[in-house]
C-alpha cells in the first residue's frame, strides 16, 4: 500500500472525489461541520445532493478534472466508484497528495475516540442501524451516525452528536481502487449486529464462498472487547460461528429459536401496529410495537433492542423509541393514496428482500389486491444469478409487473437477467404477470388497472423514472 495512503496531522483542506454519492455526500457535510475546508467533484452534479452540499458550504466541481486538485488539498478522500485512471486519481498520485478511502476518513475524523456500533449483513442494515440510532437519541445519548438511507426522524442520513457512540451501517462492498477489502473491515466495533449472509454484489464477489470469506475476516477480528449480536436462523452465520463460544456474553443470538439469548415470544399484527414480546435468556424483557410491517422488521427491531441493552438502555426506553420510530425513506414508504389506491416505495432488489417485503405489505393490507412492480437494476439483479430465485419471490402478490432492466448493456449478454423469462415462469405458476419494456408502459397499465383498495408496491434500488409520483398523478 502506498505511503501516501494515510491521513496526515494538521489537516485543514479536504477534497472528495465522487462527492455526490449518499455516503460521500454525508461525509463531506460531517467534515464541513467539524470545521474543515471541503471541496468535492463528481461526474453527475445535480439536485438534490448538489444543492444540499452547496448549502452546507461544500464547493463542488462539475466533472472530474486534474485542475480540481491544483490548490493542493491536505487530504483527498477517494470514493469506491472512482477508478484508478480517473484524472483526479492520477493527478493525486502525481502530486504525491495524501489520500484515503471513505471508511478510513469516517473512522479517523468521526469515530476517533468514540465507540462504534456497526450493523452488518446482506439485508436489513439500513433499517436496523436507523432504529438503533433513534433508540440512542431517545435515550438521551446524543449519538453520531452515518447510515445508507434518509432517516425520517432526522431528515438526513448522518448526524454529529456529542455522545460517546457512533452508529454505522457496515457495508460489505469494496473500499476503493487501492483497497479491495470490504468497508466494514476498517472498523473495530464495540457492538456489532449481523443480520444475514447471502450472495449479493456479483460485481465484487465471485460466489457465496467469497462473501462468507469477507464476513469471516470480519468476525475473526473480534476479541473479548467486542460484542456480536447475530441472527439465529441463517445457516451461513451458523457456519461462520462454528467453533466460537456462542454461549458467552460476547456472542449473542437473536430471533425465534429456542435457546437464543434474544427471542421473539409472541406476535400480534393489526395495521398500523406490528407488536411482539421479547425474552432475554428465557426471562421476559419487554413488549414492543413498531409501525413497520413484516417479520423481518420485527427482527430488525429485536437486533436494535439487543444492541441498545448492551449500552444499558432499559426496555421501557427502547419500547418508547420503537413506538415513535418513523422509518427510512424508500423502505416500505407510503408515497401517497389516491382514489383508494396506496402507492408504496421500497428499496428491495435481492430475491429474499423482494419476497419478505411483499409478505410484509400483505400482512398490513390483507383485503385489497397487491400489485408488485419490480425493476431489476443492481449489478447483481441484472445478471442471471437469481433468475430462478425471483420466480419464487412474488407468490403473495396478486398482480406482477416486471420492467426490462434499464442498464442491461452494462452486463455481458451471456449472463444477463431476462425479465421476459421471469414473467413466463410466473405465468407457468398461474400468476398474473406481465413484462414491460419501459416505465411509461407500466404507468399506463397500472393507472388503468388499479382499483380502490389496491396497494401498488414499487421495488427498485433506483429512482425508477419517478414512477411513484407519476402513478399518483395518473390515479
Amino acid at each position: 500500500m502506498s505511503a501516501a495512503n494515510s491521513i496526515p496531522e494538521n489537516v485543514k483542506t479536504i477534497h472528495l472525489i465522487a462527492v455526490c454519492g449518499t455516503g460521500m455526500g454525508a461525509l463531506a457535510c460531517m467534515l464541513k461541520d467539524l470545521g474543515y475546508a471541503v471541496t468535492g467533484s463528481d461526474a453527475n452534479v445535480y439536485p438534490p445532493m448538489s444543492t444540499f452540499l452547496l448549502g452546507k458550504g461544500v464547493s463542488i466541481f462539475d466533472g472530474f478534472d486534474a485542475q480540481n486538485l491544483s490548490y493542493g488539498p491536505d487530504l483527498v478522500v477517494v470514493g469506491n466508484a472512482v477508478r484508478k485512471d480517473n484524472p483526479e486519481a492520477e493527478k493525486m498520485r502525481e502530486m504525491g497528495l495524501n489520500f484515503c478511502s471513505m471508511p478510513q476518513a469516517l473512522n479517523y475524523f468521526v469515530v476517533a475516540d468514540k465507540k462504534s456500533l456497526l450493523v452488518t449483513g446482506t439485508h436489513g442494515k439500513t433499517t436496523t442501524s436507523s432504529m438503533l440510532a433513534w433508540i440512542l437519541y431517545v435515550a438521551g445519548l446524543d449519538p453520531s451516525f452515518m447510515i445508507g438511507g434518509i432517516l425520517l426522524d432526522f431528515d438526513g442520513n448522518y448526524r454529529l452528536g456529542n455522545g460517546r457512540y457512533v452508529v454505522i451501517e457496515g457495508d460489505e462492498y469494496d473500499t476503493a481502487f487501492f483497497d479491495k477489502q470490504s468497508k466494514f473491515l476498517h472498523f473495530d466495533p464495540y457492538v456489532a449486529i449481523l443480520t444475514s449472509v447471502e450472495f449479493d454484489h456479483a460485481d465484487i464477489f465471485n460466489d457465496l464462498a467469497h462473501v462468507k470469506k469477507a464476513f469471516g475476516r470480519f468476525l475473526n477480528k473480534f476479541s473479548d472487547q467486542n460484542t456480536l449480536i447475530a441472527y439465529d436462523q441463517d445457516e451461513n452465520i451458523d457456519g461462520l460461528l462454528a467453533g466460537k463460544n456462542t454461549n458467552g456474553p460476547n456472542i449473542q443470538r437473536y430471533g425465534m429459536q429456542s435457546g437464543s439469548q434474544w427471542r421473539i415470544e409472541s406476535i400480534y399484527v393489526k395495521s398500523p401496529w406490528n407488536c411482539f414480546k421479547v425474552s432475554q435468556n428465557g426471562r421476559m424483557f419487554g413488549e414492543f410495537k413498531i409501525r413497520l410491517p413484516g417479520a423481518h422488521n420485527r427482527l430488525n427491531a429485536l437486533a436494535a433492542a439487543a444492541a441498545a441493552n448492551q449500552l444499558g438502555i432499559s426496555s421501557d426506553v427502547i419500547a418508547n423509541a420503537l413506538e415513535t420510530y418513523s422509518g427510512v425513506k424508500r423502505r416500505q414508504e407510503v408515497r401517497g393514496v389516491k382514489n383508494g389506491v396506496t402507492v408504496i416505495d421500497d428499496f428491495a432488489h435481492h430475491p429474499t428482500a423482494v419476497k419478505e417485503t411483499i409478505k410484509a405489505i400483505r400482512s398490513f393490507y390483507p383485503e385489497g389486491r397487491l400489485i408488485a412492480v419490480f425493476e431489476p437494476r443492481t449489478n447483481t439483479s441484472m445478471r442471471d444469478i437469481f433468475q430462478d430465485e425471483y420466480a419464487k419471490a412474488f407468490d403473495m402478490a396478486d398482480m406482477i409487473c416486471i420492467r426490462k432492466p434499464p442498464l442491461l448493456e452494462k452486463i455481458h449478454e451471456d449472463c444477463r437477467f431476462s425479465s421476459e423469462k421471469l414473467v413466463e415462469d410466473l405465468k407457468i405458476k398461474g400468476m398474473d404477470a406481465a413484462y414491460f419494456p419501459d416505465t411509461d408502459a407500466i404507468i399506463d397499465f397500472v393507472g388503468a388497472s388499479a382499483q380502490a383498495g389496491d396497494v401498488v408496491l414499487v421495488m427498485s434500488n433506483g429512482g425508477f423514472d419517478n414512477i411513484h409520483e407519476r402513478l399518483l398523478e395518473i390515479l
